[in-house]
């Protein structure tokens, strides 16, 4: 893995090799998505059956669209109890968190009359999108539904390719169900995000569509926001282990592998204060990428978004880490808390040693949809708060106008607005 100085120009073209994986650089593939989904719009069902047998190679109608109680029992008891059982406390885990995120209604009411609150709502139905494909990541139909069950939601739609065979991977069905979707269809790609975002004869509308995909998905949702709502365009996962001379090298590299073993276009990054780490890092991802199986995608994630950056202060660092606003940072060092305190920018962060990415990816508890591609510089994780929303109470008494209207007539007036002005001015008129 190759080791760098950082300096600004090594900063600079860190951060401009990131932007390149976001999904804003891939407008090549925007007009087949805007075909789809104007194809679903326009013929729904139709549309729908046909791009999953073109992509899918599944032959489709309303009656198999929907995954039944059958297949559900059936995937039960292929996944078996051991691994339902991880799942029910991992989602335990999951719940208790969010479960501390809720927010609540509340009311002011004055003397005057005057009353004025905030009237918090959950929304009405969300779509769960959940990639299909080789890889099965039941952790993230957990992460998706809970917060939204949490917050209320009166209906969660899933939707998610299905295999060859016409079946959803059995630990998805599983985590769905444990979590608590209420229905579930063999549907992916763009025409799935198109099913959620205008509605089908089979599929009905959601308010809002969650949940992360490959490009063409990516480039859906964020075609259809402002149709419905989205919770963000996700891009590939990515590390940051911030670390000095007391950090264990084996334990660095080993996290930094975690995240490139997703795909070649995940990032992996050390910064630290101690050449020495850096280059015990470097020896033993070597040997690390003997033994594990997806080694071949790993070298080629390092080779291109791979970087151990050595820094002349601990400040320096930092400062680093706040600029890439990485997904997941890790924090090695004889203090971390104290470093903690001055990370202004990150989308999950571990501290210490023993709190390696992976326990947040599965266990603890705080939800693993996070900001990529240096937005946690302006996102936040996924939460309940993303399921709700809020809506203003305004309440005056006549007594409490009065003393006010005159004020609000004037400042109406100064904006050119007499029928603003006009408005309060109404109730107050002589008789």
């Amino acid at each position: 893995m190759r080791i760098e100085k950082l300096d600004e120009n090594t900063k600079s073209n860190l951060l401009e090799d990131l932007l390149r994986r976001s999904p804003n650089s891939y407008g090549q593939y925007e007009e087949s998505v805007q075909e789809i989904l104007r194809n679903v719009k326009e013929k729904r069902d139709e549309a729908l059956f046909a791009y999953t047998k073109k992509f899918d190679g599944v032959d489709m109608d309303p009656s198999s669209l929907v995954v039944t109680k059958e297949e559900i029992d059936e995937a039960y008891g292929i996944v078996g109890d051991e691994l339902v059982g991880i799942i029910r406390r991992a989602l335990k885990n999951i719940e208790s968190y969010h479960a501390k995120q809720m927010q609540y209604s509340w009311f002011d009411s004055r003397p005057d009359g005057t009353i004025l609150g905030q009237k918090v709502t959950a929304l009405q139905r969300v779509g769960v999108y959940v990639p299909g494909g080789k890889a099965a990541y039941p952790s993230s139909v957990l992460m998706n539904i809970m917060p939204a069950k949490v917050a209320g939601v009166e209906e969660i739609i899933m939707v998610t390719p299905p295999g060859k065979d016409g079946k959803v991977t059995p630990t998805t069905l599983v985590a769905a169900n444990e979590a608590g979707a209420d229905r579930i269809y063999k549907v992916g790609g763009a025409q799935a995000i198109g099913a959620l975002a205008y509605g089908t004869e089979s599929i009905p509308k959601v308010d809002k569509i969650v949940g992360p995909g490959n490009i063409y998905v990516a480039l859906a949702k964020k075609a259809v926001y402002g149709h419905v709502s989205i919770d963000s365009i996700a891009g590939p996962s990515e590390i940051l282990v911030l670390a000095d001379e007391t950090a264990n090298p084996r334990y660095v590299a080993a996290d930094l592998l975690s995240q490139a073993e997703h795909d070649e276009l995940a990032s992996a990054i050390l910064v630290t204060t101690s050449m020495k780490l850096a280059e015990k890092v470097s020896a033993q991802i070597d040997e690390f990428l003997k033994e594990l199986s997806r080694s071949e995608i790993i070298r080629k994630s390092l080779d291109n978004y791979g970087h151990i950056l050595v820094a002349d202060t601990l400040g320096d660092a930092i400062d680093a880490a706040n600029a890439i606003a990485s997904e997941h940072l890790e924090i090695m060092t004889a203090n971390p808390f104290d470093v903690m305190t001055r990370i202004r920018n990150a989308g999950a962060i571990f501290i210490g040693e023993y709190s390696s990415e992976p326990l947040g990816d599965y266990f603890a508890g705080p939800n693993h949809v996070l900001p990529t591609n240096g937005t946690a510089k302006f996102f936040s994780p996924l939460s309940v708060d993303d399921f709700i929303k809020k809506s203003s109470i305004i309440s005056y008494s006549r007594e409490a106008l009065e003393e006010v209207h005159e004020d609000i007539e004037k400042f109406a007036k100064a904006e050119h607005l007499t029928a603003h002005a006009n408005s309060i001015h109404v109730r107050f008129e002589e008789k």
